[in-house]
C-alpha cells in the first residue's frame, strides 16, 4: 500500500530498491508520525476540513495506534511502503473513509520532516540526560580525588604537576562545552515544518501555529521552501553534536587506556570489568575503553557522511534525503551506549595514591622552581637558565611546597563554577515544555 498509488503496479525490483530499509527505520518514527497526525487532525477540524464527529473518531483511532506502538505491538506490513502509509491504512481499516481524510493539507515530505524533527529532538534529550549523569560522576570524582597528584604531559613528555581532580574536572567541563553543541542541534530540530506540504504550502487555510503549539515546538520553519531545505541540514547539525560528544569520550577513553598501562599504572579497575588473554595469564585488558574509543572515532565521521550525502542538491525534496535515516538513526543508540558504559566503568575506577613520590617525577616541578626564583626577585629568563642548569647537572631538587591558587588550577579546581555552567546550559533546553505538550496530545 502506497499513499501515491495510482492505476498501475510498480515493478518489484524498483519497489525493493526505492523502499530500501525504510520499513525498519520508520519504526523509529512510528509514535512521532501518530503524534503529528494527532496535531494535524485537530488543526484540520479547527479550520473546517474535518467535522467534529470525524475528529473524535480519528483521535480515538490514532491514540489506540499510539498505545500499540508504546506497548511494542506495532509493525509495518511487508507490502506497506512506510510509516505514513501504515498508520493511514490501519485507520481506514478500523474507521472506514474517515481514515482517508487525515492527509488533507499534507505531503509525505512535511509529514516525514515533522516525524524526524520530533525524533531528533527526543533523541538529543536522551543524549543530554545520559551525558549529565557522566558529568555528575566526573564532578564527584574530581572533588573526591582533588588532592591526589598526577603527572601532567605535553607531547606525551613529563610536563608539570597535575591531579586526578584536575583530570576528572577537565572532562566535566568538556561536557559543558559539548552541551552548547547539543543545544544548537536541539534548537535546530525544535522547529515545526508541518504545513509546508511538498515544500510550497497549501491552498487550504492551515493553522501552522496551532500544530506548532500542540507538538511543543519552540517555533516554525516559516518559509515552506526552507522547511524542505532543513531536511538533511537538521541531521547534519545533530551529527555535529554527536561527533562532539564522541570526540570527548574518545579522548577520555585514550587517557584511560594509557593510564591503565603498567608503565604508567595511574588507575585500575576491578578484575570483573576487564578482559584477559588466551595465552598471557597476567593480562587485564582495557577492552571497554578501546571499544569506546573505536566506536566514537567512527561516530566522528557522521557529519562528513551527511555532508557528502546532501551536497550538490538544489532546493526542494530529493529521494537522496531518505538515506539520511540510515546514517543518523542508529547513531543515537551507539553514542548513548558509549556514554553509559563510560559512566559505569568510571564509577568503579581505582586511583593510585602517592604517584609523584617517585623521584623520576622530580622534573615535573621545574616550573615551580623557576617561579619561586622569580618571586625572590630573579628575572624569569635568568631563573629559567639556573633551573635548566641544575637539571642538566643532576642537582635539581623539587620545591617542598606547591602554590597553585588561581582559578582552574590544582589548588582551585572551580568545580562549583563548572556545575553552574552546566545548570545554565540545561535550563536552555525546553524538555518540560515538549513533555507537557505530548502528554496533553495523547491524553
Amino acid at each position: 500500500m502506497k499513499l501515491w498509488q495510482k492505476n498501475y503496479q510498480v515493478d518489484q525490483s524498483i519497489d525493493t530498491f526505492t523502499v530500501g530499509d525504510d520499513r525498519e527505520l520508520d519504526l523509529y518514527l512510528a509514535k512521532y508520525d501518530v503524534l503529528g497526525s494527532l496535531a494535524h487532525t485537530r488543526m484540520l477540524e479547527k479550520v473546517g476540513l474535518l467535522s467534529a464527529s470525524d475528529l473524535e473518531q480519528v483521535q480515538k483511532g490514532l491514540k489506540e495506534i499510539y498505545s500499540e506502538i508504546e506497548e511494542g505491538n506495532f509493525t509495518i506490513e511487508p507490502d506497506v511502503e512506510d510509516i505514513h502509509s501504515q498508520v493511514e491504512l490501519l485507520l481506514t481499516r478500523r474507521l472506514g473513509d474517515v481514515g482517508k481524510k487525515i492527509h488533507s493539507g499534507r505531503s509525505r515530505n512535511d509529514q516525514v520532516l515533522v516525524d524526524i524533527k520530533m525524533f531528533l529532538r527526543s533523541e538529543v534529550m536522551r543524549v543530554v540526560y545520559s551525558y549529565k549523569e557522566l558529568f555528575d560522576l566526573l564532578q564527584e570524582l574530581s572533588n573526591e580525588h582533588k588532592d591526589k597528584m598526577l603527572p601532567g604531559y605535553t607531547h606525551l613528555q613529563l610536563a608539570m604537576p597535575s591531579s586526578f581532580g584536575m583530570w576528572f574536572g577537565a572532562y566535566a567541563e568538556a561536557i559543558t562545552d559539548d552541551m552548547e553543541v547539543l543545544l544548537a542541534a536541539y534548537n535546530s530540530a525544535n522547529k515545526n515544518p508541518l504545513g509546508s506540504a511538498a515544500g510550497y504550502g497549501s491552498t487550504f487555510p492551515l493553522d501552522r501555529q496551532l500544530t506548532t503549539d500542540l507538538l511543543g515546538f519552540e517555533t516554525l520553519n516559516y518559509n515552506a521552501v526552507f522547511a524542505q531545505m532543513s531536511r538533511g541540514k537538521t541531521e547534519r547539525n545533530v551529527a555535529f553534536a554527536i561527533a562532539a560528544v564522541a570526540g570527548t569520550l574518545s579522548k577520555l577513553a585514550y587517557d584511560v587506556v594509557l593510564y591503565m598501562n603498567q608503565n604508567f599504572g595511574f588507575i585500575s579497575f576491578p578484575d570483573e570489568l576487564t578482559t584477559g588473554s588466551s595465552i598471557m595469564p597476567h593480562k587485564k585488558n582495557p577492552d571497554v575503553f578501546e571499544l569506546v574509543r573505536g566506536k566514537c572515532n567512527v561516530l566522528q565521521s557522521l557529519p562528513n557522511e551527511l555532508m557528502l550525502l546532501t551536497s550538490n542538491l538544489p532546493s526542494g525534496y530529493h529521494r537522496d534525503l531518505q538515506l539520511t535515516k540510515d546514517v543518523i538513526f542508529p547513531a543515537f543508540n551507539k553514542i548513548v551506549d558509549c556514554i553509559n558504559i563510560t559512566t559505569y566503568m568510571l564509577s568503579q575506577v581505582q586511583v593510585k595514591e602517592g604517584l609523584l613520590d617517585d623521584e623520576k617525577y622530580d622534573v615535573l616541578f621545574s616550573v615551580d622552581a623557576v617561579n619561586n626564583l622569580v618571586v625572590e626577585g630573579k628575572p624569569f629568563r635568568d631563573a629559567y637558565k639556573i633551573v635548566g642548569g641544575d637539571i642538566a647537572e643532576g642537582k635539581f631538587k623539587r620545591p617542598e611546597q606547591l602554590n597553585y591558587q588561581h582559578l582552574g588550577s590544582i589548588g582551585n579546581l572551580a568545580n562549583d563554577q563548572i556545575a553552574q555552567l552546566m545548570e545554565m546550559k540545561l535550563a536552555q533546553f525546553s524538555f518540560d515544555k515538549v513533555s507537557s505538550a505530548i502528554e496533553e496530545l495523547v491524553r
